[in-house]
């Protein structure tokens, strides 16, 4: 294999020069020549503004190896605007979302090696509110990548995410295997993988703590020209922690997203642990969610979620958005320790059909001083912005809350309570305008057997 350094090409690799130019001029000479590897030394940490990938190219870190993304915005020409890259100087007017790594339309890449791409969040942080950071009007995408094909993640370290780490929208045959995604927690929108109208992609063997979504399917707006579905995903033996959601099929989904499989994942400290949440007029179908350890907390509300163990909703995000429908769900083999139950809920009934949870053991206790009684709906049709009460659907606690669905099954699947249960907590199950609510084996009792039902039911 051909390699390409650098320093061969001026970079000084002292961590405060910048060396954007050297480390593009290798990539550049590695696809003119035919393909390669460009390789970025042990001992070196190379700091750069945006750069840009280009087809049968390897960029491989050696262990010891750093590429730091800039402090300064102004070195990322690299811009997502209007669902396109655009290069050059920032139009201060119509600014889109800058960027480190891109690529347009690549194929045959390959990200490498034992060393650490960081993605310099800390640089961008405005405020530390204590629980979140207030973040600068500007900070860039660790990944974007758009329109690309055979892409590889491998055995890397992502640290320090300013904004989503991995983004990935329009590709097709993805390979992310053994990778390390180390954000803060306080970093908000500061998510670990986001798959955006992707095709054929395995994500595997990955350790992810987020500051959001650690991993996230979507089919956003402004990349419709990229893609018309996001489909055939497996993702599998990752463990993950987040202050958002761990493993989410949604909120944004402009065209549909289907045949999806998220397998022997363990879960701990997270806002939500898995979650189909759809927001916009599209379908999300076939999901399975399966063998997993799942452990939910509470943070501060700033933060989407309430502790949820698993979540399924369909609510439009606003007055403005249609909503569409979400079907053929499969929740199998979850184990779920949480503050929260599990809830689900459609806009109508007929927005949330045919649902399975089988062999799922939920046990709530309180462990967290934030606020209970209380399920997040955000978005949804409410000045929630404004006043964030208003994004919450605020009732007791139960085990399984479902709300407007049709074909829901639960089977095997068991409510505990822990020691001293919470004053909020209740049913083992309530249902409200359910049609078709078959229960087989179902275990649990009410939190306060002496004044609560097992279970609460309405049709």
């Amino acid at each position: 294999m051909t390699t390409y350094n650098p320093l061969d090409f001026g970079a000084i690799g002292n961590g405060q020069a910048d060396d954007t130019a050297a480390v593009q001029a290798a990539i550049d000479a590695c696809s003119a020549g035919g393909g390669g590897r460009v390789l970025l030394a042990a001992g070196k940490t190379f700091r750069a503004g945006s750069l840009v990938m280009k087809s049968n190219v390897e960029l491989h870190l050696e262990a010891g190896a750093v590429l730091q993304a800039s402090p300064n915005p102004d070195n990322y020409p690299q811009q997502l605007t209007a669902g396109a890259l655009t290069g050059g100087a920032v139009d201060e007017n119509h600014p889109g979302e800058i960027i480190f790594i891109t690529g347009e339309s690549a194929e045959n890449i390959a990200f490498t090696g034992l060393g650490v791409i960081d993605g310099g969040g800390r640089f961008f942080v405005k405020q530390d509110l204590g629980y979140i950071y207030r973040m600068k009007s500007r900070r860039p995408f660790t990944f974007c990548l758009l329109g690309c094909r055979k892409v590889t993640f491998r055995d890397l370290t992502i640290r320090d995410g300013a904004l989503w780490t991995v983004r990935l929208s329009g590709c097709d045959d993805i390979l992310i295997d053994g990778i390390r995604i180390e954000n803060d927690l306080k970093l908000p929108n500061s998510d670990g993988i986001d798959l955006d109208r992707c095709r054929n992609a395995r994500v595997s063997n990955c350790h992810i703590v987020s500051g959001d979504d650690c991993i996230v399917l979507k089919t956003c707006q402004e990349t419709a020209a990229w893609g018309e579905t996001c489909e055939n995903i497996v993702v599998n033996n990752c463990t993950l922690m987040s202050t958002s959601i761990a493993l989410c099929v949604g909120v944004e989904c402009r065209a549909p997203m289907r045949d999806i499989v998220f397998d022997s994942c363990v879960i701990k400290g997270s806002h939500r642990g898995v979650a189909v949440r759809l927001g916009e007029g599209s379908d999300i179908e076939n999901v399975i969610f399966s063998n997993m350890v799942i452990e939910t907390r509470r943070f501060h509300p700033a933060w989407w979620g309430s502790g949820e163990p698993i979540c399924l909703s369909a609510v439009p995000w606003d007055s403005e958005r249609g909503i569409g429908r979400v079907r053929n769900i499969r929740f199998v083999n979850l184990l779920c320790r949480s503050e929260t139950g599990v809830y689900l809920e459609g806009w109508t009934p007929d927005r949330v059909q045919d649902i399975l949870f089988e062999n799922v053991r939920v046990e709530l206790a309180r462990y967290t001083k934030w606020p209970g009684a209380r399920y997040d709906r955000r978005p949804c049709p409410s000045d929630w912005a404004n006043n964030p009460e208003e994004g919450f659907l605020l009732q007791p606690t139960d085990g399984f809350c479902l709300r407007n669905a049709q074909n829901v099954t639960l089977r095997n699947c068991e409510v505990r309570w822990g020691e001293n249960p919470a004053e909020e907590y209740r049913h083992a199950l309530s249902s409200a305008g359910v049609s078709g609510l078959r229960l087989e084996n179902f275990q649990g009792q009410a939190a306060f057997r002496e004044r609560y039902e097992t279970t609460s039911t309405e049709n």
